[in-house]
């Protein structure tokens, strides 16, 4: 049974990973679902590849990274976080035949670091890349100078093609 789809999260402009509107980006669209989950789905194009065919390792490291990152707004939606640290294990390619699914969740909090871990999952839901991190939690002036950043940059964005579920298997 695929995990139903509890809440759309925002995208930005020109992210790289989320900006709806940057050409050479992942154009990702994220997805908290039941289980305290978030889901990114992206499809990516040849200019994100490495080897031929294969998605570049440092795509595959930034989309969990966003992912892990982002799990933290299941809980607390208006916060703003920075990576501290991140680990990978690469253990099968990514091909860039499809879809891709990438699967996030908060593992543990000590004040203002929360701790979490991710995989990117194959067409067939077989493992590929797995991660983990630690996030700081910030208020949105020590990030950005746009002291309207979420008003002016930050939209949920409906779409008709957002799922209700998501398979994970």
């Amino acid at each position: 049974m695929s995990p139903k789809v509890l809440r759309k999260q925002p995208n930005s402009h020109m992210c790289f990973v989320c900006g709806l509107d940057n050409p050479f980006g992942l154009q990702a669209r994220f997805y908290e679902i039941e289980g305290k989950e978030l889901v990114g789905l992206f499809t990516p194009s040849v200019e994100h590849q490495g080897y031929p065919g294969r998605l570049h390792g440092g795509i595959a490291s930034t989309i969990l990274d966003e992912t892990v990152g982002r799990a933290v707004l299941i809980d607390h939606e208006d916060s703003w976080w920075v990576t501290t640290d991140l680990s990978l294990r690469y253990r099968k390619p990514v091909l860039l035949d499809g879809p891709i699914r990438v699967v996030g969740r908060i593992t543990g909090n000590r004040g203002k670091i929360y701790e979490g871990s991710g995989e990117v999952l194959l067409a067939d839901g077989t493992l590929a890349v797995s991660a983990t991190g630690r996030y700081l939690i910030q208020r949105i002036e020590e990030i950005t100078e746009n002291d309207n950043f979420a008003g002016e940059m930050w939209n949920v964005v409906s779409e008709s093609t957002d799922p209700h579920s998501i398979p994970l298997n």
